[in-house]
């Protein structure tokens, strides 16, 4: 019987593979380039692309692709075989240093915010050596990079490399200062925990809102939902955990470093989390991983839902980011020590990330920002859309003195003390877990928990990295002309503190007090998308990227295009489904009950019966009805005058507060009939089937 270890990674050219089959000096420099990040000498790329050939072809693969990720926010891919003509009957199976190196795909059809005209169809694709390939579905797929035929970026993964590059850059001027010439890399890790539900397949396919826009735009509350928290950490049904087996092998074998898994705490709800690894391989990790879930859970009669909130009533999906930054000597800089107080260096980079996540507020809402996450952002198991820090008791103390100037006692770790003898008695962590904070420290990282479960966690991890970049050499300036190091590192980490602190929060996030708190401080509460996106093109923003060479102006404003241009796209299928959805099965349905009640009414007149029921019910639907096709019919005309709207902001935020707002009223009128309406006729599976249809 094969164990997880035999097989594990078999379907990727990883470093076992690639030292078995290049030459020593090949090989030597293409880990130096996945180590150190040095420029490969692409002379070597023929006999690397070779190797590649020959062991894709032998775990029988055909064709080949490069795998790259639009701005579409999934990934992309266009497959050739190896096939290459000997003569006009036979073949031989070639893959070149070139075309590993360099591809050339249509970008005519993929959003690029006015980067190039529509006719302007070029572009190209660019092997990134430091994420592995791997072998999917018969073809060999090569990570790359994709950019315009003028260079600028049309994907995620450029500006995130870019991200990473600066970042690395910034983290060793600092180490230096305190003596570490041995560190050669600093890299951000990553360790996105993906949050999803799945439903019946057969259940899914007669929910068009599903279909569609992959939430259910109509729909009220069963009996039950999560109230009780019997689902959360509960006994994993067999076809799930039939689901969860195969999904593991899959990722196991594409080298994902799939850990954890457990039923979160909305029925049907289920949580996926990986190990650390290095931001550029978790960015292609978790892609991989979302794409894997769809795929491997139809083969099991059911759809895995990635939407941020496919279920209003219960809790949505989000994707907790896991943040630290590790060196190539093995040290993680956000590590506390046995005593944080003294660990100056610890507390330098600690006030960096403070420093970074105050200054850049909206850099951050931004980066998650999306037409589905707006839905969740707030609710339970979510933040808020205002930014906060949570520390901890202990940190946050530590801080306080520090900025008092008053010294701290030693004080022993505290024991866990769980009233039961047999059980060992172990130190407590240095904090507790908050489930409402946006930015929490948790141990020797940071937890971002604002992402939704659909986003790549590119974005985010490109404003995290450019953010504390920019911070660190802010630092960086301060302390290398400093003429006493130490008195100005103390001096720089208690400045920081007194200007930061307003970012501190260690309370419930959802209270309502905190809100108008955060208000109170200056902190940014941008609600919607259209709110959070028109700040990507501040001032102090475009600076931001533009200085830290991880985006240009241009870029800057392609992106904010592409984004609200997605969000106007998003609402408008929504509202178009809603439409049709309506018109079609809902009010048709309401109108076809209403006309039976009456009939009954009628008939039980004649007969000198009780109509209380009938009469009553079928009142307040025939109510509900003409309510409904009103609000139907308003939809619409709000609809057609909003998508008339040339400018993209304005046109945004239209689908935000008009076409939105209507669509909220449509749905509230007709979840109001379907509780008042017969399940016979009701035309569509209810929440009932969806959430609790996957039986024991």
């Amino acid at each position: 019987m094969k164990t997880v270890t035999d097989f594990f990674g078999t379907m990727v050219f990883n470093d076992q593979v690639m030292k078995e089959r290049l030459p020593e000096d090949v090989y030597n420099s293409i880990q130096n380039t996945i180590q150190n990040g040095k420029h490969l000498d692409l002379s070597l790329a023929n006999e690397i692309a070779n190797a590649m050939k020959d062991w894709a072809i032998e775990k029988g693969a055909t064709h080949y692709t490069h795998w790259f990720q639009p701005m579409t926010g999934i990934t992309a891919e266009k497959h050739d075989s190896f096939i290459s003509p000997l003569d006009n009957s036979t073949a031989i199976m070639e893959f070149s240093g070139k075309e590993l190196v360099k591809g050339e795909s249509d970008a005519s059809s993929f959003p690029s915010g006015g980067l190039r005209a529509t006719f302007e169809a070029r572009g190209y694709t660019a092997w990134d050596p430091s994420s592995y390939a791997f072998i999917k579905d018969g073809a060999l797929c090569i990570p790359t990079a994709f950019c315009s035929y003028g260079g600028e970026a049309l994907d995620k993964k450029t500006p995130l490399l870019r991200s990473m590059e600066v970042l690395n850059k910034a983290a060793i001027k600092i180490l230096k200062l305190f003596g570490h010439d041995d560190i050669k890399t600093v890299k951000p890790t990553v360790g996105p925990e993906q949050e999803y539900f799945l439903v019946d397949k057969e259940t899914y396919n007669k929910r068009p809102d599903l279909v569609y826009t992959g939430r259910t735009l109509f729909g009220s509350m069963p009996p039950k939902g999560q109230e009780l928290d019997d689902h959360y950490f509960g006994t994993i049904k067999p076809q799930v955990k039939s689901f969860m087996k195969d999904l593991d092998h899959e990722l196991w074998s594409l080298g994902v470093f799939a850990k954890t898994e457990h039923n979160e705490a909305a029925p049907a709800q289920h949580e996926l989390a990986p190990i650390f690894t290095t931001t550029n391989l978790a960015t292609d990790h978790n892609q991989l991983t979302m794409e894997l879930m769809q795929k491997v859970a139809r083969k099991h009669g059911l759809v895995c839902l990635l939407h941020e909130k496919p279920f209003d009533g219960v809790n949505g999906s989000g994707k907790h980011n896991n943040w630290s930054l590790s060196t190539n000597t093995g040290m993680n800089l956000l590590e506390p020590g046995e005593t944080p107080s003294e660990n100056a260096q610890f507390l330098l980079f600690l006030c960096a990330v403070i420093k970074a996540v105050d200054d850049y507020q909206d850099v951050l809402r931004i980066s998650v920002a999306s037409a589905g996450n707006d839905h969740r952002l707030g609710a339970n198991e979510a933040p808020p859309a205002v930014i906060s820090i949570f520390l901890g008791e202990e940190l946050t103390e530590i801080l306080d003195a520090i900025e008092k100037g008053v010294k701290l006692g030693s004080k022993e770790k505290e024991k866990m003390r769980v009233g039961v003898h047999i059980l060992p008695k172990f130190p407590k962590d240095t904090s507790d877990r908050n489930r409402t904070s946006p930015f929490a420290f948790t141990g020797n990282k940071f937890e971002f928990r604002m992402l939704g479960s659909n986003a790549s966690i590119a974005d985010t991890n490109t404003a995290i990295n450019t953010a504390v970049t920019e911070v660190l050499n802010e630092f960086y300036d301060v302390l290398s002309i400093a003429e006493d190091f130490n008195g100005a590192l103390d001096e720089l980490i208690k400045k920081t503190i007194k200007e930061h602190k307003r970012i501190f929060f260690n309370g419930n996030g959802y209270d309502d007090a905190w809100i108008k708190e955060a208000e109170k401080r200056g902190l940014s509460n941008l609600k919607s998308t259209p709110d959070a996106l028109v700040h990507l093109l501040d001032e102090k923003n475009i600076e931001l990227y533009t200085k830290n060479k991880v985006f240009s102006e241009k870029e800057l404003y392609s992106r904010c295009e592409i984004l609200l241009e997605s969000y106007s796209k998003i609402i408008n299928i929504e509202s178009r489904t809603m439409i049709d959805m309506a018109k079609k099965l809902i009010i048709p349905a309401i109108s076809k009950y209403t006309k039976d009640l009456a009939r009954s009414v009628n008939e039980k007149r004649e007969l000198d019966f009780d109509i209380g029921y009938e009469f009553e019910v079928g009142k307040k639907l025939s109510v509900l009805c003409t309510e409904a096709y009103k609000l139907t019919l308003e939809l619409e005309e709000k609809r057609k005058d909003v998508s008339k709207i040339k400018d993209a902001a304005e046109k945004a935020k239209a689908y935000e507060s008009v076409v939105l707002a209507k669509m909220n009223e449509l749905r509230k009128t007709c979840d109001e009939a379907e509780r008042l309406t017969a399940r016979e006729y009701w035309p569509m599976p209810d929440y009932g089937e969806l959430l609790f249809g996957i039986r024991e």
